[in-house]
């Protein structure tokens, strides 16, 4: 039951805070920036309100929540520093002799206070409002890109994950003596958890047996690793629980387990929207979600920047439908195509043919219709010349009937769009998309947005929504105290 929640607090005590809760103190200004009653608000209705228990505040645990965020804390060690941190007792709306909570209690009022769905937007859009308020958003620009979050848990099953440490002491044991190979007993070829253990026991009791490698680091780090992990394999099961996490990548050769942030940013650099996916979802499917968004929490929007991801063909007639420009490169398979320049035919223009590097011309063409893709137009040469020509090698396939080059036509919109990248003005906004990488970093690298705290997207979601707020308010309130110091 939820109930006083306006009551005052009338401990002897509260001057403390005026002595050693200074004035520039962050938790004092985000404390008189925000009124944090916009959470009762919302979540009143997940509790009781005429039965049971008081139940600690809600916007005191929302609180909590939003601690974890800006100093990137666990549970335990969040509540741990309200015990004797004076700044967060303050920002908690406690008394300086007040008892904290379990830090179980935080788990609970993720899993079944917070709202399923909204708080994202609502967090965001709270601070959206503040910095229109404060006219710190001037702008009318926005920009765009994804950061992906790793899983808390291991993409690896039990058996993957045992395997790979019993392959790794196996690999520092062969670099030492190969002979001991003959001596290690035969892999394991069921699906049984258990019979991977069984293995990695014998596996473990042969190198314990032999004294020259137990003197080796790179031996005996590796061997105590895998006994740890046959020790505690239950709880490594749990490395395989988040079912939610997809694995998605950040270039060719690089692959992560987990999530994805798509955020839009204004010039002034406060988030005014964000989308929480799992990790394979494509960063260009999510430009108008975030563009109606921001609309929503109250930004006018003229202009986005963003990276090739989102030059995709409907973005481009959705922000021209719109009057927006799109500042975003087309991907090079759009605006090159995907031949190295070695492999380009040359087009002969009097004749309307392309020429091979061996000289030969097309000696017909046919247009293909795409419904997926742009048109393309399909060159097909003499197959006989092919078959005898001294640059056959790496151009014509030994048994191929027809030999055929392909050439996309450009959709009008690619060839506006194509034009609008190579002019100065595209060049000199695109200069500006710096800005929200650096915003990324500092989701990740100052309040834990690189590794997920916990299992499924919804924890994604909150996590998200905690730590963006965070971001922004500290944002609002650097832009504050430039233009207070100016003054």
């Amino acid at each position: 039951m939820i109930s006083n929640q306006e009551s005052l607090n009338l401990s002897p005590f509260l001057a403390i805070y005026d002595i050693v809760v200074p004035k520039d103190n962050i938790l004092r200004q985000i404390n008189e920036l925000v009124d944090f009653t916009f959470i009762l608000e919302e979540l009143k209705m997940k509790y009781c309100l005429d039965n049971g228990r008081n139940a600690v505040p809600p916007i005191r645990m929302f609180k909590y929540l939003l601690l974890k965020s800006i100093f990137d804390l666990s549970d335990v060690d969040v509540v741990e520093r309200s015990k004797y941190d004076m700044s967060f007792k303050y920002f908690l709306n406690m008394a300086p002799e007040d008892s904290v909570i379990n830090p179980s209690s935080l788990t609970k009022f993720r899993k079944l206070r917070l709202p399923d769905e909204g708080l994202l937007d609502l967090l965001i859009g709270k601070t959206v409002e503040i910095a229109l308020e404060k006219e710190i958003i001037k702008s009318k620009t926005i920009i765009v890109d994804a950061t992906h979050t790793k899983a808390r848990y291991n993409d690896k099953s039990p058996k993957e994950f045992l395997q790979e440490k019993s392959k790794n002491l196996r690999k520092a044991a062969y670099q030492i003596d190969e002979s001991i190979k003959g001596k290690f007993p035969p892999k394991t070829t069921s699906n049984e958890v258990k019979d991977e253990l069984d293995y990695c026991h014998q596996l473990i009791s042969v190198i314990e047996k032999e004294s020259k490698f137990t003197v080796i680091p790179s031996v005996t780090e590796k061997l105590n690793m895998l006994k740890e992990v046959v020790t505690d394999f239950t709880e490594h099961l749990s490395y395989s629980t988040d079912l939610d996490a997809r694995v998605g990548h950040k270039t060719e050769d690089s692959s992560f387990f987990g999530y994805k942030s798509h955020i839009a940013m204004c010039d002034e650099r406060i988030i005014t929207a964000a989308v929480i996916t799992t990790g394979e979802k494509s960063d260009g499917k999510y430009l108008q979600d975030l563009i109606r968004k921001s609309e929503q929490a109250g930004v006018e929007i003229d202009t986005v920047i963003g990276d090739t991801a989102y030059s995709e063909k409907d973005n481009i007639k959705y922000t021209k439908n719109r009057n927006i420009v799109l500042v975003s490169k087309l991907h090079p398979v759009t605006s090159r195509g995907t031949r190295k320049k070695e492999d380009e035919f040359e087009f002969n223009k009097d004749a309307g043919m392309y020429i091979c590097p061996a000289g030969h011309m097309a000696i017909k063409k046919k247009f293909e219709n795409r419904t997926d893709k742009n048109p393309r137009m399909k060159y097909l040469f003499d197959i006989n010349k092919c078959k005898i020509c001294p640059l056959r090698d790496g151009c014509y396939k030994e048994g191929a009937k027809t030999k055929t080059y392909h050439v996309t036509i450009k959709s009008t919109e690619h060839k506006n769009q194509e034009a609008f990248q190579n002019s100065e003005e595209f060049k000199k906004i695109a200069a500006t998309r710096y800005k929200i990488e650096a915003k990324n970093s500092e989701l990740k690298n100052r309040h834990g947005h690189d590794v997920a705290t916990s299992a499924g997207l919804f924890g994604m979601q909150i996590q998200a929504a905690t730590a963006i707020f965070a971001v922004n308010l500290k944002r609002i309130l650097k832009i504050i105290s430039e233009k207070s110091e100016k003054e």
